[in-house]
């Protein structure tokens, strides 16, 4: 497992029903971000892409895409072309655990919506709630609270929203550069609460399963 480089994952919403849609989805590296956004036919926010990769270190790299199908289209691109064929190991917070989870649960609804084949085949995910809660002593039990108590960098500067549901206000509103924001810190927390996991617990205590489908 540890030999295995961790990519990060998350993704924002506009809600939690079967008809909300995907708004930004993340994927976190090492050495970049790569985050896809979906401006829902509302136009190019001019500079937008430009501004992102320069002001953050490491550098982000940003798509904007004129609607989820669009989105979902060029992040399964991405996946099949960059991760599938990696040494990788994809990982995320409540992204999908035994009971449930999040992100992937939604991310397949909204998959078959467009018609769309599920992009992550050969991949081991794994998923960190189940590791902190079990393995850590946390007060709390949501990303960032988790990270603010086990790593504590200050990531205010990068993120604007003290919870998801303000991601959802600005970005119906057209403000697409604060959610960005919010789902690279996102992605980030992510990671670096991996490398967390990894240094002080054991391969046993990681539940890692495959994300390829049965057909």
């Amino acid at each position: 497992m540890t030999n295995l480089e961790t990519i990060a994952f998350d993704i924002e919403t506009t809600g939690f029903q079967t008809t909300d849609q995907v708004t930004v989805i993340g994927f976190d590296a090492e050495i970049s971000s790569r985050v896809f956004l979906n401006v829902d036919d509302r136009g190019d926010p001019r500079t937008l892409e430009d501004r992102i990769h320069d002001e953050m270190n490491p550098p982000v790299v940003l798509s904007i895409h004129e609607n989820e199908a669009v989105l979902l289209e060029a992040m399964t691109e991405f996946v099949e072309s960059n991760l599938t064929t990696q040494e990788i190991k994809l990982v995320a917070y409540n992204g999908e655990t035994w009971k449930g989870g999040f992100d992937l649960p939604f991310v397949r609804t909204r998959l078959n919506a467009h018609d769309l084949e599920w992009p992550f085949h050969g991949l081991p995910y794994i998923d960190l709630m189940d590791v902190f809660e079990s393995r850590f002593n946390t007060t709390e039990t949501s990303l960032t609270a988790v990270y603010e108590e086990l790593v504590g960098e200050d990531l205010s500067n990068l993120d604007p929203f003290d919870d998801s549901g303000e991601a959802v206000d600005s970005w119906e509103n057209g403000d697409f550069e604060p959610v960005v924001r919010h789902n690279v810190a996102d992605i980030r927390r992510t990671r670096a609460l991996m490398g967390v996991a990894e240094r002080y617990c054991s391969k046993s205590d990681f539940s890692m399963k495959s994300l390829d489908p049965v057909a």
